[in-house]
């Protein structure tokens, strides 16, 4: 499945294909980890095999542009997703890299180390593009300045990425969340009846499993990182730039049945802030 997946990311980022044929190779690779991560979950339950081990993955996120505090905000989100939880070594309001450190179960993390630097390059070549058309509307409409102009396309490209990270992160536990709920419906159906007489046990289920590792997580995360700081919002929202990377993300393709709410419509909503992460 791994050597699947690299194959599948691989032709992703090939700058050959086109941008329909990328988002198309990255959505089938993501469907694939997740199964597999909850497959690979249920089938140690039902084992009898020891939970699966907490540990750490460190992702080195670019500062370019100035723009490095909303790329771990959005990639913090994506892991979230994954049942992680994440912190930000140097995040200072520089251009220089950051370290976004990643807690969680190994599957959730081999996935995340497959899957990110691709999400990272759909998310970057979305907000090149969508900052290009709205400066060129500027243009278009009255003469600005060249710094007025900078200002203007840095705080719509933070405003993107942090909404197109908070996106896809939806779509993501959405997702989870069907395939737990699915697995342990199908579990239920086939299973049989305690002593008593009563229903069947979902103590193998998926959503159980998750909810468990989800735990462990939370719990290992507060043992390392007893201390962190919140980080600041960034007062520099950027409503159209939010907005379209909201909407972006939406649409990104990733094999999860459906854009973000349940009426498969991307759900925008009116006062939306991403969550944090530790700094």
């Amino acid at each position: 499945m791994i050597e699947r997946v690299r194959g599948l990311l691989r032709m992703a980022e090939d700058p050959a294909v086109t941008d329909a044929e990328s988002q198309a190779f990255t959505a089938k690779a993501a469907e694939l980890m997740t199964r597999h991560a909850i497959a690979e979950a249920e089938a140690r339950a039902e084992q009898g095999l020891g939970a699966e081990e907490v540990t750490r993955f460190d992702f080195l996120v670019s500062g370019k542009g100035g723009h490095g505090k909303a790329r771990v905000k959005a990639l913090g989100m994506i892991a979230g997703a994954y049942g992680c939880k994440s912190a930000v070594r140097g995040n200072q309001a520089t251009n220089t890299d950051r370290t976004l450190i990643i807690l969680g179960t190994q599957s959730s993390l081999d996935s995340l180390q497959l899957l990110l630097p691709s999400v990272t390059l759909q998310m970057e070549s979305s907000a090149r593009f969508c900052a290009k058309e709205h400066i060129d509307r500027i243009r278009e409409r009255r003469n600005v300045d060249r710094s007025t102009l900078a200002t203007e396309r840095n705080r719509f490209y933070r405003s993107f990425v942090r909404a197109y990270g908070e996106a896809v992160a939806q779509r993501i536990q959405e997702f989870r969340a069907r395939l737990a709920e699915e697995s342990s419906a199908a579990g239920a159906a086939g299973g049989s009846s305690d002593a008593s007489g009563g229903a069947p046990s979902a103590a193998t289920g998926a959503e159980l499993i998750l909810r468990t590792d989800a735990h462990r997580v939370e719990e290992e995360f507060e043992r390392r990182f007893p201390q962190l700081r919140p980080t600041r919002n960034e007062r520099t929202l950027h409503r159209d730039g939010y907005r379209a990377g909201y909407v972006r993300g939406s649409r990104a393709e990733l094999g999860l049945y459906s854009a973000v709410g349940a009426d498969g419509r991307a759900g925008l909503p009116a006062e939306s802030e991403p969550a944090h992460d530790g700094e």
